[in-house]
């Protein structure tokens, strides 16, 4: 396995080692937007409003348990980074062995659960009996599925912990395109509806699965294993749980946060639901990028705060939030210009209803998407002066007031309100962050 080149961003030019950082983030995120964009495009342009308000129904319970699996294998690859780091190559593999057998028993029970209490769920969330059964059965499809999901990152998770990225990169970018072309195969040529959809995700999930595997097995010797060395550590898998529940805990607040708020939008009908699956689309291509933004000031300011250089991390934040403005600027002004022809992309122009549901949504988020870029960055800095308890709790007040004002606000405005409970969670979120910010800040002079 060839070496990485590394980044020194201790010195230098500020803003070309941030975008440095961002891009390959940008990239792999970017496919995978665009498919779940595709998803959302296919469905609701060749099943149908409804299929696409199921969708919608589906994603944020799929979108939690997707990303506490990612959490627990980002938890297990801090550990094989530091035994990796050591060269310790048997703890290496007793880490490995323990997370994927311990990893692989929980996403088995997770896979039984949600495979036989999706339904009940589902009613939990107040979905429309219109759509219930397609959001069911998708869902249960997507349960089953999981294995491969879990399979996937936590290669991916072990290739990282060892410095290389790329590998995970390309077969996630590999995936996210056959996924498109799956979608229109099952969708749009065999005509097998939602479940169709569904199909599409497992397959491509289980053929970036099998690249992980296969490159591993032929590229990486070092992570092959006799059945001597496949074992159950216990006192490792003590370890590994206290720092995957950590990671999944920050992974899923946010997700588990949108999964209560589709339980607000379910009651306002199918038409709403709908037009939140579309608009939350448009709104994660606007904010991943500022996601992005913040994630490269963190590996600068993490980089620098390890050297004491507090000079070069205010001016890595001040850069960083020039380019958190300037990028939502330009972003809102496209949005606002042609917010009706991005939601016509998922419906066409005969849901009406839809399309102005969604139009009403936007017009009031335009006005907002400077506060998750600030709240973002401010997150990213946080996170880069290792102040990771300061960021959950960030999180979860955002997710707490967004909520609540959700379920007060939606009777009365309808999708509107959902824009509006927006605005109060990320002004909880300043609320808690901003006095231990500044506080932070002066410490840095």
């Amino acid at each position: 396995m060839g070496k990485q080149k590394l980044v020194d961003m201790t010195r230098g030019p500020i803003v070309p080692q941030i975008i440095h950082f961002t891009l390959p983030l940008i990239i792999g995120n970017f496919f995978v937007l665009t498919y779940n964009a595709a998803d959302s495009v296919i469905v609701g342009r060749f099943i149908g409003a409804d299929a696409l308000a199921a969708l919608g129904a589906a994603s944020p319970v799929m979108n939690v348990l997707l990303f506490l699996i990612i959490g627990i294998c980002l938890g297990m690859s801090v550990l094989m980074g530091q035994y990796f780091g050591e060269q310790n190559f048997d703890k290496l593999k007793r880490v490995i062995s323990t997370s994927v057998i311990s990893g692989g028993l929980f996403t088995i029970v997770l896979i039984i659960l949600g495979f036989f209490f999706s339904r009940t769920i589902l009613l939990f969330l107040n979905t429309p009996l219109a759509i219930l059964d397609d959001a069911t059965s998708y869902l249960q499809i997507i349960f089953a599925g999981l294995v491969f999901t879990f399979i996937y990152h936590i290669y991916a998770s072990t290739l990282r912990s060892m410095g290389n990225s790329k590998a995970s990169l390309y077969f996630l970018i590999a995936s996210a395109l056959l996924n498109i072309v799956l979608d229109i195969l099952f969708v749009v040529v065999w005509e097998k509806g939602i479940q169709g959809a569904a199909w599409a995700t497992v397959v491509a999930e289980a053929v970036a699965a099998l690249l992980c595997i296969l490159y591993v097995r032929f590229y990486i010797p070092v992570l092959r294993f006799s059945s001597k060395e496949f074992v159950f550590d216990r006192g490792l898998f003590r370890i590994i749980f206290s720092y995957s529940s950590v990671t999944a805990m920050q992974q899923i607040t946010l997700h588990l946060g949108k999964f209560l708020i589709q339980g607000a939008i379910n009651p306002l009908g199918v038409v709403a639901i709908a037009a939140f699956n579309a608009v939350s689309r448009i709104d994660d291509f606007v904010m991943i990028v500022q996601q992005n933004i913040a994630h490269g000031t963190t590996g600068f300011i993490a980089q620098n705060n390890g050297k004491g250089n507090f000079v070069r991390i205010r001016k890595g934040f001040l850069t960083g939030l020039k380019m958190e403005v300037i990028y939502t600027v330009l972003v809102s002004l496209i949005v606002l210009f042609f917010s009706r022809a991005l939601i016509s992309l998922f419906m066409g122009k005969e849901e009406s209803e839809v399309v102005n549901a969604g139009e009403q949504y936007l017009k009031i988020m335009i006005l907002l998407y400077l506060l998750p870029g600030i709240t973002n960055l401010i997150q990213g800095y946080f996170r880069g002066l290792g102040k990771m308890k300061v960021t959950l709790n960030a999180t979860f007040t955002q997710m707490a007031g967004r909520v609540i004002a959700a379920y007060f606000l939606a009777p009365y405005f309808g999708i509107k309100g959902i824009a509006l409970a927006c605005l109060v969670g990320w002004i909880c979120m300043l609320s808690y962050e901003t006095p231990i910010f500044y506080k932070t800040w002066k410490q840095t002079k």
